[in-house]
This record gives structure tokens, C-alpha cells and sequence, in this order.
């Protein structure tokens, strides 16, 4: 049995999870030519196919989904290994404030990368709806790095990506319809829910909150539910979401990283991977 090398490894589980040549060179930041002579070369060595190509994206074979759900496990016990060689003098606290859409979503898979590759730093994360208050919070040395979502073209912080803000409901209900709009809401302090009930008295559309909660999980599962509408940056939508389109205007908002003046070498690491995640850069609607 041949070995299989962990570059062509890495490339196959980037491909796994997009189902997407294109999308998959972006993240990795090669020629989608690259990629199919990568996959090609593991496909070989594994003799079996692993992917069928087709007009719409790629699909895993059996054979693929087989080497899908232990990949990930190589990986991740090679960057432990290698991380703990190669950065077992970086450590100390990282006291990361963010919001829940990104602690529960891109954020996710850049701190597995961290905690794999600096063992001896003590990763703390916490999740606040309100990116005023996380921002507060890092000013007054209770954080290290704070990723929050602020209003596009406002002061402070290292602007990672812009987006804009949509209304969104179930594709199975039709609440936006209702004569008095349902709203399912962060709890106050939000961005979000501010902005929407500005947006709705702007126009005068009545409305009523109908949901709150403090999870970007919990205000999706009402919405999901026909409880209420929501809104989300746009680059966040999921697939069984419909963005209602004949409402009032949301304002572009942009992801922005924010860290304390005086901060350890680890923190610093993370605020670099964070910064050159292809996950945290593109344009509206990426």
C-alpha cells in the first residue's frame, strides 16, 4: 500500500466539503487545473475513484465517503503532532470574544486549526450577541481579540468582509405576508434586531417581536418554524431559507476583527489565521 500524501489529503477534504471544483481552488488558492491533478493523483494511488465530475459540482463515490470520514481524523492527528513540535513554545492565554453566526459556523473549523497546531495555548471563547459590548470588553482587558459584525464604513478594527444584511423566512410559511410583521430577534443590544425594527418604523410597517433569543440557532429554528422573519447577512444563508425580497433596506454591515494593543505571540497567531482565512474574505453574497 502506498502512502498518501497529507497536501493531496488536504485537497480532497476541501473538495469533499465545497462539492465544488471552483470553489474549492479559492479556498485553497489554486488553479482548478491543480486541484483536478491533485484529486487524480490521490485517486490513483487509492485505486479507486473518488469523485464523479459532472456539470453541477462533483459527488462523492462510496469509496470517496469512505475516505471522507478518515481523513479528517489523519489530518488532524498529523497538525497535532507537527503543531506540537513546531510551536511548543507558543502558548499562554487567548481570550477570543465573538458572535455566535461566527462561533457556531466559519469560525468553527479555524479553531480546530489553532488548537491542532498550538497545543500550549489556553483558547477561551465567548459569545455575546451585542458586538458593542464585546468590543467594551476587550477595551477594558477582559478579551484579547474580539470578531465582531459592525456597520459598514464605520471606524475601528480590521475590516475582513463585507456584506449586507437580508430578511429571512421559511420556504414553507408565509408570515411575511401577515398584517403585522412577526420578527424572530437576537435579544436587545443586537445589531441586527436594531436595524430591523428601524428599517420596518422608517417605512411603517407594524410589527411585533415574536421570538427572542440569544443563538443565531435558536432565532433560525423560529423562523424555520413559521414563528417569524429574521435577518442574517447574506453570505450566511442556508438552503432552506428564503430571503424575502419586497421589504424595506438593510445596510451593509462588515465582519471586523478587532485586538488588544498588547497581546501574547498566540494571539497574535489567531488573529492571523483569522485574517487569512479565504472563509472571513470575498465580497457581498460569496
Amino acid at each position: 500500500m502506498r502512502d498518501l500524501p497529507i497536501n493531496l489529503l488536504r485537497t480532497f477534504m476541501v473538495v469533499a466539503d465545497t462539492l465544488n471544483l471552483t470553489e474549492a481552488a479559492k479556498r485553497l488558492h489554486k488553479a482548478p487545473s491543480t486541484i483536478s491533478m491533485q484529486l487524480n493523483r490521490l485517486e490513483d494511488l487509492v485505486a479507486n475513484p473518488l469523485m464523479e465530475r459532472g456539470q453541477h459540482g462533483v459527488r462523492l463515490t462510496a469509496a470517496g465517503t469512505q475516505l471522507k470520514s478518515h481523513a479528517q481524523q489523519l489530518l488532524n492527528l498529523h497538525d497535532q503532532i507537527v503543531g506540537s513540535f513546531q510551536n511548543i513554545d507558543i502558548g499562554g492565554k487567548v481570550r477570543l470574544g465573538t458572535h455566535d453566526q461566527y462561533a457556531s459556523r466559519t469560525l468553527a473549523p479555524l479553531l480546530e486549526e489553532f488548537i491542532l497546531s498550538y497545543p500550549e495555548a489556553d483558547l477561551e471563547v465567548f459569545c455575546d450577541h451585542r458586538p458593542d459590548h464585546l468590543v467594551e470588553m476587550l477595551e477594558k482587558g477582559k478579551l484579547d481579540i474580539a470578531l465582531v459584525e459592525m456597520l459598514a464604513d464605520t471606524e475601528g478594527g480590521t475590516r475582513l468582509r463585507r456584506d449586507q444584511l437580508v430578511w429571512v423566512s421559511s420556504k414553507g410559511h408565509n408570515v411575511e405576508q401577515q398584517p403585522v410583521l412577526p420578527l424572530a430577534v437576537f435579544d436587545e443590544g443586537c445589531y441586527h434586531r436594531i436595524y430591523a425594527c428601524k428599517a420596518l418604523d422608517e417605512v411603517g410597517v407594524p410589527y411585533r417581536i415574536a421570538f427572542t433569543s440569544q443563538s443565531r440557532a435558536g432565532v433560525l429554528a423560529a423562523v424555520r418554524a413559521g414563528i417569524g422573519v429574521a435577518i442574517i447577512p447574506h453570505h450566511t444563508v442556508e438552503d432552506d431559507l428564503n430571503v424575502v425580497e419586497d421589504m424595506p433596506a438593510l445596510p451593509d454591515t462588515e465582519v471586523t476583527l478587532f485586538m488588544a494593543p498588547k497581546v501574547n505571540e498566540a494571539t497574535q497567531r489567531l488573529g492571523r489565521i483569522i485574517e487569512e482565512s479565504p472563509l472571513f474574505s470575498g465580497v457581498q453574497g460569496a
